[in-house]
């Protein structure tokens, strides 16, 4: 029961009470200032904090300007997929070709980079971010002929991605920090996956791939599903099942485990049925149990992973 007049919410099922920053706390499993943020950006509030050195400062305002190039990178990929000719006869078919329906691909907000080398470069320095930042949150790479010590300019960088189909990787408040990029081809010679790199922004080792989407959910049915890829996440969610997480370029960690155990106590480990599956849901195994996690495992059959068995099979019997 909410009271607005009040401002306050009781909640007869598990017995939680408080103020609306405390349902914030509680909903979003944010810390008090966290909450405060939060609403304060909803409701275009100023925040005036503590005062911070100019070193703080600076930091914090370059921190938020990686996320605004995160969130700009997202809307280009997104754009090219469904707006160019490349990006619809290439990526946005093989999407389709994976099954996924239209609903579900603007949800997680997919995308694609053209095969030009510099053509997300280009775009963003041409629309005003700067070359450095696209460094620094790994979307570009700089060049060998770059002097350092001199600034970077368009000319000193090209494109991390290119003709590969993108996934954005969200915080758990939902903002845009990293991507993983998957390539069409079937040249041997290429990575399959290329993942944004460390920054400061996006620690790998602490993201799980889908928990925004999925934290309601885990809450709710207090229980998580961990999987092993960003295509695993997407097919369970059209399949009707939310409560999925995927631990994507990286073996589980305590950090990943402690960011699931926030909203529920309980995992479920759906990961591949080949023997490499085998191996990595052996080893999460034990860090679950050392993290105080009541664990399941879900083995598929042979060589079938959640994305190929929901592929086979109903939403219901899945």
């Amino acid at each position: 029961t909410v009271s607005p007049a009040k401002g306050i919410y009781k909640c007869f099922g598990c017995g939680k009470a408080g103020t609306s920053v405390n349902f914030i706390m509680d909903s979003q499993q944010l810390s008090y200032p966290e909450a405060l943020k939060w609403l304060a950006k909803k409701y275009n509030i100023e925040v005036v904090e503590r005062e911070i050195s100019p070193e703080e400062k600076a930091l914090q305002n370059e921190k938020e300007s990686l996320y605004i190039v995160m969130q700009y990178a997202q809307r280009y990929f997104t754009h090219n997929l469904h707006n160019s000719d490349e990006g619809k006869s290439v990526g946005l078919s093989y999407f389709i070709e994976r099954g996924f329906r239209h609903d579900i691909i603007e949800k997680f907000q997919l995308g694609y980079s053209f095969e030009e080398r510099r053509a997300l470069s280009h775009d963003a320095v041409k629309n005003g971010y700067k070359a450095e930042y696209l460094v620094k949150t790994g979307l570009s790479i700089l060049s060998n002929q770059h002097v350092e010590g001199n600034p970077i300019t368009e000319q000193d960088i090209f494109d991390r991605y290119t003709s590969r189909v993108m996934f954005p990787i969200h915080d758990v408040g939902g903002r845009v920090i990293g991507f993983g990029g998957r390539i069409l081809g079937s040249d041997k010679k290429l990575a399959k996956y290329i993942n944004s790199p460390q920054t400061d922004i996006y620690d790998k080792s602490k993201v799980l791939y889908g928990l925004w989407f999925a934290k309601k959910a885990i809450q709710e049915k207090d229980n998580c599903y961990l999987v092993e890829g960003y295509t695993d996440v997407i097919s369970m969610h059209q399949s009707g099942i939310e409560n999925v997480v995927a631990s994507s370029g990286t073996s589980l960690t305590v950090e990943q485990i402690k960011a699931i155990h926030r909203f529920t106590n309980n995992i479920t480990v759906l990961y591949d049925g080949d023997s490499a599956g085998e191996k990595a849901s052996v080893r999460a195994i034990d860090l679950l149990l050392e993290e105080g996690m009541n664990v399941k495992v879900l083995m598929f059959p042979d060589n079938d992973d959640p994305d190929s068995y929901s592929k086979k099979v109903s939403p219901e019997e899945l």
